[in-house]
């Protein structure tokens, strides 16, 4: 089976400018793509890691990457998908993050002997002259045709600025640099980029008289119909420090029964057959799906032995409560507890509820256990004379997610 069609069966295709001349491109191995990743944070996160993993299947495929990091862009910020406008950065902060991104897409691409490239948009961008920007790329932009990009539609009633709207000139003169300077002939991106990247198509041939190609991927959606990657506590990120090993695997471990198998197809490299089959799981073998994507994207993200131990102790907890540091723990000075802890305190301090009326409502509804035992009341008070045997208070929402409290 051929890498086209491989990624039609998982879906990941949206859409595509000629569906044949990409099929060709990239089965045949003479595709040079490119993907662009803003540095907003010092971390990627789970929004961009079907672009990464994206990026590895079409290398495995004998393509070639180019991970244009957008330290220009960033600059400006994208609208796509925003209801208000990005906060701004420093060029110092936006350089940090460049540098962290440059190392966590190490573990996805190979840039050795010139496989793959990184470059930044930074490189060009920060250096053009306004008024040669305005005559030489501007002026093959139609005002009318760009209000009705889906990527700028949504802000029209909030807002939508000057500084955004240059946007798509920015990434349409990124895949025009990328064409010229290393023969870049095909660009990817999330769904919500299909403007932008028609800009970068169009602003190819008016330019140079030549085809450039565009292929969309598919939004990670949840079966609500919401971006996948966000918790309680926010994004669910591929840095260590900031989600660990652990909680990357649970993550994974928790989705809906009517998600998994999307995120199988969709993030891992297990055949497709394979996962195809796992269509037919109902009832608990879906929990097996669901230890399958966990371990498969810990790895991917994590290496193995990290992946191992998040599989070890996620099944140590689910079978007997066990508990391990693994577990996000909260830690109060002794004093502190032993003076007692009501348990919306506890729930909002270890952002199992985002706020005490969410707390409330789980209490109320039967979704708070400590130590193994329903808390019913909304008021309850915990001290280290409630401790378990293993000297925590082990508390647990709903069936899957699980936190420690200990003294230090």
């Amino acid at each position: 089976m051929n890498i086209y069609e491989d990624l039609k069966r998982r879906g990941l295709i949206a859409q595509v400018t000629d569906e044949e001349l990409i099929k060709d491109l990239i089965n045949h191995g003479k595709a040079v793509f490119y993907i662009g990743f803003d540095p907003t944070a010092d971390s990627l996160h789970v929004g961009h890691f079907m672009a990464l993993c994206l990026m590895k299947r079409l290398q495995m495929a004998g393509n070639k990457p180019i991970a244009l990091i957008g330290g220009g862009t960033a600059m400006i910020g994208d609208p796509s998908g925003k209801t208000d406008m990005r906060q701004m950065m420093t060029k110092e902060t936006i350089d940090h993050n460049v540098s962290c991104f440059k190392k966590q897409m190490s573990r996805f691409i190979d840039f050795s002997d010139g496989k793959a490239l990184l470059v930044n948009n930074a490189d060009w961008l920060l250096d053009l002259n306004y008024i040669e920007l305005l005559r030489e790329v501007g002026a093959h932009f139609s005002v009318n045709r760009m209000l009705t990009a889906e990527c700028y539609k949504q802000r029209m009633e909030r807002g939508l600025s000057f500084l955004e709207f240059n946007y798509m000139i920015m990434q349409s003169y990124d895949f025009y640099k990328l064409f010229q300077e290393y023969g870049c002939n095909l660009q990817f991106g999330g769904d919500d980029q299909w403007s932008n990247m028609l800009g970068g198509t169009e602003l190819i041939r008016r330019k140079l008289g030549k085809d450039a190609s565009a292929m969309t991927i598919t939004l990670l959606l949840n079966s609500e119909g919401k971006k996948m990657g966000k918790t309680v506590s926010g994004a669910v990120w591929l840095d260590a420090d900031k989600t660990s090993p652990y909680d990357f695997y649970q993550y994974w471990r928790n989705v809906d029964d009517a998600d998994v198998i999307k995120c199988l197809k969709m993030l891992t490299f297990l055949p497709i057959e394979e996962i195809e089959a796992m269509e037919q799981w109902q009832g608990s073998e879906l929990n097996k799906a669901k230890e399958i994507l966990a371990y498969e994207l810990t790895n991917l993200v994590h290496g193995e032995e990290e992946a191992k131990k998040a599989e070890e102790t996620s099944r140590n907890i689910f079978k007997n409560g066990g508990v391990s540091g693994d577990i996000p723990t909260t830690t109060y000075p002794k004093d502190e507890l032993e003076a007692g802890k009501d348990i919306l305190t506890l729930l909002t301090d270890t952002k199992l509820a985002a706020s005490r009326g969410e707390g409330r409502r789980l209490v109320q509804q039967n979704g708070i256990s400590v130590n193994g035992q329903k808390v019913t009341a909304v008021d309850a008070v915990f001290t280290t004379s409630d401790f378990n045997e293993d000297g925590v208070l082990l508390l647990k929402k709903g069936k899957k997610v699980y936190h420690q409290v200990k003294t230090d």
